[in-house]
């Protein structure tokens, strides 16, 4: 399992440094690629909390990144009726293109890395991860166990 989580970590930075040269040209990074997608996928306006949950990140880190979106006019900020100070993050028209840009470069690089790899491998995988992550926003955290 240690040797797991070691080569997760590293697979995450090199992922990370993968997508980064990716969208480079974009004006992105991972984590902004990551923010955006994220704000994409919810299917509605939310506070940036909600985001950072979603994301499984720090809400100080999303605000940051949030907070830089919007000076460049890719994010912007709704009133919340349910919350004076959590407004909602909504997409502008200029982060929905610079999104789909960047999932049009990544189509072909995905598809470079899976070359090869089972497609039954993949869904093991996958499931493996998902139940580590279930661990540990469940009852797995480190503090818990201290």
């Amino acid at each position: 399992m240690t040797d797991l989580i070691l080569d997760l970590f590293r697979l995450n930075n090199r992922m990370i440094n993968a997508g980064d040269k990716l969208v480079d040209g974009l004006g992105l990074t991972s984590a902004r690629w990551h923010v955006l997608g994220t704000v994409i996928t919810a299917g509605r306006p939310q506070p940036v909390a909600w985001l950072a949950r979603d994301m499984g990140a720090n809400r100080q880190n999303v605000q940051r990144i949030v907070n830089d979106l919007e000076k460049e006019g890719l994010l912007a900020f709704q009133p919340n009726p349910h919350h004076r100070r959590a407004q909602l993050v909504v997409l502008t028209d200029r982060g929905k293109q610079a999104y789909e840009t960047a999932m049009r470069l990544q189509a072909p690089w995905v598809d470079m890395l899976a070359e090869g790899l089972q497609v039954e491998d993949l869904k093991t995988t996958h499931a493996v991860m998902r139940a580590l992550r279930s661990k540990l926003e469940g009852n797995g955290d480190v503090e818990e166990q201290t």
